[in-house]
C-alpha cells in the first residue's frame, strides 16, 4: 500500500462512531431536491416561456384522449418522452411505442410557428408506425369584446 513508506495511515483521524444529526439534514435536503426538481411542474425542456399553440375554431370539442405525445420547436427540434430526437429517431419511437400499447394515439404539441408541413410528415410517420389517432394540439379563439 502507499501509505506504509511515509506512515500516513497513523496519522488520519479515526472514522466516526456515529452518525451526526448534520448527515440527516444533508440527506433529507437532497431527498427534497430531487422531488422538487423531479416534480411536473418543473417546465419541461422542450418547452419555452414564449410558446404559443395555434388558434383554431373547434378545438375543445374536437379534443380527444391521447396515449402519447410530442413537442416540436419552431427549429424542427423535436421532444419525445426520450428526449430531443430527430426524424429517424422519432420513426423508431413511435414504432416501438405503437407496439406497447393497444390503441395508441399521438398528440403533437407544435407551436403555431412550426410550418404545417413538418406537423404533417410527423402524422404521417405516427400512422405508418401503427398510431390509430393523430391529434395536433390547439387553442379555441378568444372572441373579442364589442
Amino acid at each position: 500500500m502507499l501509505t506504509r513508506p511515509l506512515d500516513l495511515a497513523s496519522k488520519l483521524r479515526p472514522p466516526p462512531r456515529s452518525l451526526d444529526l448534520l448527515f440527516f439534514v444533508n440527506g433529507g435536503l437532497i431527498v427534497l431536491f430531487f422531488f422538487l426538481f423531479g416534480s411536473q411542474f418543473v417546465l419541461a425542456p422542450g418547452l419555452g416561456l414564449n410558446f404559443h399553440l395555434p388558434s383554431m375554431p373547434g378545438a375543445r370539442s374536437g379534443a380527444a384522449q391521447t396515449t402519447h405525445r410530442i413537442t416540436v420547436k419552431p427549429s424542427g427540434l423535436i421532444y419525445i418522452e426520450d428526449g430531443p430526437a430527430d426524424l429517424e429517431r422519432l420513426a423508431k419511437w413511435l414504432t416501438a411505442e405503437a407496439k406497447k400499447t393497444r390503441q395508441p394515439s399521438l398528440l403533437i404539441i407544435a407551436s403555431k410557428d412550426v410550418p404545417q408541413g413538418k406537423i404533417v410528415e410527423i402524422a404521417s410517420l405516427a400512422t405508418a408506425a401503427g398510431f390509430v389517432h393523430v391529434q395536433e394540439a390547439a387553442e379555441e379563439p378568444i372572441a373579442e369584446k364589442k
